[in-house]
């Protein structure tokens, strides 16, 4: 699996979780909203671009005669479109002072493609921890691009009752 087109992919994905890294370090510092603006976009670019590495990795599956691997590499090929979609969709949103609510609408939508798009990355290679592993890790990031984008809404998460927040 390494090399080509689904490595540069990869390599896609791993530049957008550092871009969002920044982009939440960022907001959480309350600097400059133009930083974060950037950083999301530049993010939803790079999952562009993903998406671009991954049809360049269905014709070389196909080209290898693998076609296994160029079917599970074609179902990842609409959620990376989506969430590089929803994700321009959250800086343009913040650039143009909607509200909380669309802006939070937008941190969801992109959440659940991520989450799908963890759904493809784990089954690219079963026998793989490395594969999934990066799974979990997508799956907590679009969480908690859905957690915020609730709490952006309102929404207040569950707060634990007793001593049930007590670590023993």
């Amino acid at each position: 699996l390494y090399g080509g087109g689904l490595s540069a992919a990869g390599a896609n994905i791993r530049n957008c979780g550092d871009c969002l890294a920044q982009a939440g370090a960022s907001a959480r510092m309350k600097t400059a909203t133009e930083l974060v603006i950037d950083e999301l976009r530049e993010g939803s670019d790079c999952l562009r671009e993903g998406t671009d590495k991954l049809t360049r990795a269905v014709e070389e599956s196909e080209v290898d005669g693998n076609t296994v691997l160029k079917n599970k590499i074609g179902k990842m090929i609409v959620p990376m479109k989506q969430a590089s979609l929803w994700l321009e969709e959250v800086g343009a949103s913040i650039l143009q002072k909607e509200s909380l609510d669309v802006i939070a609408g937008h941190f969801i939508s992109t959440g659940e493609a991520l989450l799908l798009l963890s759904t493809t990355v784990e089954v690219l290679d079963e026998e793989s921890e490395d594969g999934k592993l990066s799974a979990q890790r997508m799956v907590y990031a679009s969480e908690q691009m859905i957690l915020a984008g609730k709490e952006l809404k309102g929404e207040k998460k569950d707060k634990p009752k007793g001593k049930s927040w007590i670590k023993g």
